[in-house]
């Protein structure tokens, strides 16, 4: 697979269900989402602004491609503030090829940190995508694989930013919204 094959293929709208394994919190939590995933134009100015502000050195050995937006909204059995708050954001996701199977990935938001966030992926023989990022104060190892051509499957680790301890585990199936 590659990064324009997978981002074709992720394009819409997603019901997602998550359980996530807090251990720091020694806490479980399901959470519901509605995601969706839309291609933009290279020329788009968020995407243009995204690459002039990243710290990402020799750009240019890289390939602008596929990039995409990211919205979603969720709701959550366990938020430890408001348990009726619902979480909801977007960003900005540009793609960097360096082959057929590997790259970076500039998000205007990061996964696991509210901050812009560069990440190393590559493609598995199978097809899976797999995605690591470093964040100030943590490491994100995600995996994303298709089921079907309308159900996928997400996983993600986050560990301590030395890598040695295990903050969180999260696993989802999503689901495409299909129109009538």
């Amino acid at each position: 697979m590659t990064i324009e094959q997978f981002v074709a293929q992720s394009s819409g709208k997603w019901r997602s269900m998550r359980s996530g394994h807090s251990l720091a919190f020694q806490q479980f939590e399901e959470v519901l989402s509605e995601v969706t995933i839309e291609q933009i134009d290279k020329e788009n100015t968020a995407v243009k602004q995204l690459l002039e502000s990243s710290i990402i050195a020799n750009q240019d050995d890289h390939l602008v491609t596929s990039p995409f937006r990211m919205e979603w909204c969720a709701e959550s059995d366990w938020e430890p503030e408001d348990p009726s708050e619902v979480s909801s954001g977007s960003c900005i996701i540009v793609p960097l090829t360096k082959d057929n199977c590997s790259g970076k990935l500039i998000r205007s938001v990061g996964y696991a940190e509210s901050e812009a966030a560069i990440s190393e992926y590559h493609f598995l023989d199978d097809g899976t995508f797999t995605l690591t990022t470093q964040y100030e104060q943590s490491i994100a190892e995600e995996r994303i694989w298709f089921v079907s051509e309308n159900v996928r499957c997400r996983s993600s680790v986050l560990r301590t930013s030395a890598g040695s301890g295990i903050l969180q585990t999260s696993f989802a199936s999503e689901v495409r919204r299909i129109n009538a």
